[in-house]
Parts: C-alpha cells; structure tokens; sequence
C-alpha cells in the first residue's frame, strides 16, 4: 500500500482538519477544504507530498435547524475500516505520564491527471488505551482545553513518529495552522546537541537544524483562532517533554502560544494573503511572514457544465488553470450563459427538495455561505429590511444563505436564528432560504448555481477566503468586503464589486454601502444580459485563472519545499 509512496523524499503537511473527500467528515470549514484542495493540487502536479491528519471518527457535527433557525448538532460518524486499509505501525505518545498508542489510516487521493499523494489519519481508537484516550481523535474541535491539547499532541509528536515508523524519509514539515506546532518540539528533542558542543547560556537543542526543516502557515487575524495553554496543563500532560526554560523562551512566557512556537520553529513563514500578512507582521512584530495568497483547486470548484465548456475551448486548463485568462475572448456569451443557467438549474432544486422553497430560475440569486460567528457578520444584509424590500420592489431578487456555528458559539447560533428571522419577515417580497448541514457537496452545488456571491466580513479579520474564488472559477463575480483575497481580485465593476470605502475604513457604512452598490449597480447590470455575462467572463479570467491551488502549490513548491 506505501510502497509507492515510500521512495523519495517527500513534504509531510500537518493539518487538523483535511476535507479529503465529500464523504468523509474530516473537516469543519475552510482550514479543511483549503487542505483537501491543497493534497488534491500535490496529486496533480505530482509534488511529493504526504498529509497527516486526525480520523475524527465522529466527524465535526450534522447540524440540524428549526424553523425558527435555532441550530442543533448529532455526530457525523464515519467508520475508516469500511473503506480504508489499516497500516501496520503504531507509536506511542506521552500523556500524563502514560503511553497512548495511536495507528494510522491511509486514504489516497487520486488526481483526475492520475497522480496520487497519500493522507495518513492518525486513530487512538485501540483496545491498548484507556477509554478516555480512545476518544481522544473522535471529535473534531471537541471537548475542553486539556481535550484539544491532547489531540495536539496525537497530531504533532504522534504525526512525526508515525512517519517515521511507516517509513517514510521526509524533507520538510509544513504546518496548517499551529495546531501540530508540537512535532517542533519532537524535532527538538531529535536536535539535543551534546554537551561538549553546548554553549554557556544557550538552549541546548540545534534550534537552526529545527528551522530548517519546519514552515508554517497562519491562517487568521482573529485572536480566538490562535491555540493558547497554561503551562500547569502543560506540566501535567507533557511533563519535562524538553527543558522548560527553552519552553518558555519559545512559546511565550505566560502561556504556551502554538502560533509563536510555530514561528519562532519555523525557517519559512507565510499567511494566506497580502493584506493578511501585513496584519501578521503587525500582531507578531520581528517575524519575517511572506504571502502565498490562498488558492482553490480547479476541477473540483468547476461546475460541470463549465469544466464542460472549457475542456472544449482551453484544452489543459485544469493542469495549467492560468489559461482560463483567455475565458473572455474564447467562450461564447450564449455558451457562457447556458454553462451558468444548468449550475442554477441544480441550486434550485436542491433549495426545493431541502426547505420546500421554489426559486425562481429567472431573478438574480444573491448567495452567502460561510462558518457562522461574529466577525463573518451573516446579519449585515438584513440590517435594514424595508431598505431591502424597497430594492426589491423596483429590482426583485433571492437569496440563499447557508453556514453552521460552532457548538460552543451562542453568539454564531444566535445569528443563524436573526438570519431566519428576516427571512421570514422579508416573505414573500423576497424569496430566500437558508440551507441546512452545509458541507463541501452542498457548497459544490450552492457556490455555482448563485449569480452573486456576498461575503461581508469585519475587517480586517478575514485572513483569506476562498469560496469567492470557488465563485470566480464559474463565472459569479462577488459583492465583498476589501478585505483577504478581494483586495488582490476585486477590480471594480469588472470582476464585481467592493463593499465600503477600502481596507482601512471604518465598518459603520457597510451596510449602506452594500444596498447601494446592490441597487444601483449589481441589480440594474445583471438586467442587462450582454453586460452581466462580459462581467462573468471577466471574473473567470481575471479571478478564476489566478487564485488557484495549483499557482498556490507552485509557490510553496519554488519558495518553501525547495
């Protein structure tokens, strides 16, 4: 099963979650959809590259809504036996003075080119182990602080020693997040440098051995997404894992930071945008953070119906998707139109058979899907409802929203229920529905099947975003925030439109800003099919063509992996 794998060195990316396939609930947003695109891209360009991740038994959560929208959560379980082999090695990792023992899952991700890059789920799930301990990779984000920290451990210390013992020889180690900042400090305790080679005063440990063979990559500006541990958690799960003092120097001395472990363990550093680097540099000033802006891969965002048309017209596009830059003199409008009304065709009914909504096919379909918390703001299209009618009544159109909140997120429940709300306040002048348990195969079919993609984050808080990209790949231009990605790809009323007066502005005119870019801009030219259709091309060729996982990779690959 590894030995094709086991043959070259190869780039061992750790990542708590990994959307690796539609049917497998490894994941809870976009830090798992972005690692399932980013093995998917290693598959087709054929970089060697080895994931490890977590099984996460009972998936992140099935999320079930009221008509009132008050959410509620069940386990999404899978079982790894019914349909991935079990790999022979197991290791031990340290908790509280005891071995857990931890085996691993081998899925393969199959490129359509036909290139494969191997995902290994780490499961603690073995009679060995206590009870406790064998839930310990059953729940993505599950449970308590000492309950993370412990699959912290399973993923950093338990990832490195289960590559090892599968035999694998690995070059580098790329982080997803600071989650599995912990292999550091396996790689640490690997680095002792002997006494007679110590120097008086400095940790005793190769920390440019270390560093050397370490990147990382930070995902968000929001403070909460930055994993914090107070040492007495610490002492008590690892014990004297390596020297505290050189602890303490590395990973903050109040509390155990993952993200400054992380960085200050890592020769390459990168967030996930222009603008979200410099925000980077700000909150963690002396660090060197590079951009790799975010990417989306190409053949599995692509509706059919559009991967249809540009196999006809850009042959190759998915192995070398920069080609789609000739989309807005190589397609035809009528083709282009016909591409998008079949995507819509398929939204509409899966709205129907969902919540027993009819959408019309014929009006402009406003869609927003995203994890629902504060800073995402999903209530700022709502924040005026006979402003919103008033538009409606001279430019009618819909909206489908979809998202889960975390389980210990009240405030993002909260906003799901005020979406509701005004979407029942809004019938039956607006048409709209929220859709329920959004995941990647609702997201496939929800993303292509709008006309406009709405995305309203607080700035500057959005590290990235990618599913306006995803929109972008099938000719739906976004109506955003400057804020991540938008401020590289919005070029104003060519591949759609900003909301607010730029990346520094105060929030308080967002919402205004957003009615009237709808009104007097997006609405009246979406009327008008030659315009709108000039304005889906552009979005597939200035947009599609550019933030893609594959030009992602090729950065990583130049700048980081080599």
């Amino acid at each position: 099963m590894l030995t094709p794998f086991l043959g070259i060195e190869r780039v061992a990316y750790f990542t708590m979650e990994i959307a690796a396939a539609p049917q497998i609930p490894t994941y809870g947003g976009g830090l798992g959809i972005l690692a399932g695109d980013t093995l998917r891209t290693a598959a087709d360009l054929e970089l060697p590259v080895v994931a490890v991740s977590l099984v996460s038994r009972s998936g992140y959560f099935r999320q079930s809504l009221s008509v009132e929208g008050l959410q509620s959560e069940a386990p999404d379980p899978w079982d790894p036996a019914a349909s991935l082999p079990r790999l022979a090695a197991k290791v031990a990792v340290p908790i509280e003075n005891r071995d857990v023992w931890v085996c691993a899952w081998l899925y393969t991700i199959e490129a359509h080119s036909g290139g494969r890059a191997p995902v290994i789920f780490l499961d603690t799930d073995l009679p060995e182990n206590e009870a406790a301990d064998r839930e310990l990779t059953h729940r993505l984000y599950g449970g308590d602080t000492a309950y993370r920290l412990k699959q912290e451990i399973v993923l950093g210390i338990g990832g490195l020693r289960m590559l090892a013992a599968l035999g694998f020889r690995i070059r580098k180690y790329h982080m997803n997040e600071g989650h599995a900042a912990l292999l550091a400090l396996e790689l640490l305790r690997q680095a002792v440098v002997p006494p007679p080679d110590q120097r008086p005063g400095e940790p005793p440990y190769d920390l440019p051995d270390v560093r050397e063979r370490c990147i990382f990559t930070t995902h968000t500006p929001v403070g909460a997404g930055h994993d914090q541990f107070d040492y007495p958690l610490v002492d008590r799960l690892l014990g004297n894992f390596v020297e505290r003092d050189t602890l303490r120097r590395l990973a903050g001395s109040d509390r155990l930071d993952m993200t400054q472990l992380a960085l200050n363990l890592s020769g390459y550093v990168n967030g996930v945008a222009k603008r979200h680097a410099e925000i980077s540099r700000r909150m963690y000033p002396g660090y060197i953070v590079r951009a790799v802006t975010n990417g989306v891969h190409p053949h599995t965002w692509t509706h059919p119906a559009f991967a249809a048309l540009y196999d006809r017209h850009l042959p190759g596009w998915c192995h070398e998707p920069e080609m789609l830059v000739r989309a807005d003199c190589c397609l035809g409008d009528d083709d282009v139109w016909q591409a998008h009304a079949i995507a819509k065709r398929g939204l509409v009914e899966r709205v129907r058979a969902l919540t027993g909504v009819s959408l019309d096919p014929d009006l402009p379909t406003l869609g927003f899907a995203r994890r629902m918390t504060a800073y995402k703001r999903p209530e700022l299209l709502f924040s005026d409802l006979d402003r919103l009618r008033a538009i409606a009544r001279r430019r009618p159109f819909q909206v489908v929203l979809a998202g889960k909140a975390h389980p210990r997120d009240e405030d993002g429940k909260r906003r799901i229920a005020q979406v509701h709300a005004a979407l029942r306040a809004l019938a039956p002048d607006i048409r709209g529905a929220f859709l329920p348990n959004y995941d990647m195969a609702l997201a496939q079919v929800l993303i292509p099947g709008v006309d406009v993609w709405l995305n309203t984050p607080q700035r500057p808080l959005e590290a990235s975003g990618t599913s306006g990209m995803k929109a972008a790949l099938n000719g739906v231009p976004s109506l955003s925030v400057l804020d991540g990605w938008w401020i590289e790809g919005c070029v104003e009323g060519i591949t759609g439109w900003s909301i607010g007066d730029g990346p520094d502005s105060a929030s308080d005119g967002d919402a205004e800003s957003l009615y009237a870019k709808l009104e007097r801009e997006v609405l009246p030219k979406h009327a008008e099919r030659e315009a709108w259709i000039r304005v889906m091309k552009r979005a597939i060729s200035h947009n599609g063509s550019v933030f893609t996982s594959h030009r992602m990779m090729r950065r990583y690959a130049s700048e980081a992996y080599l």
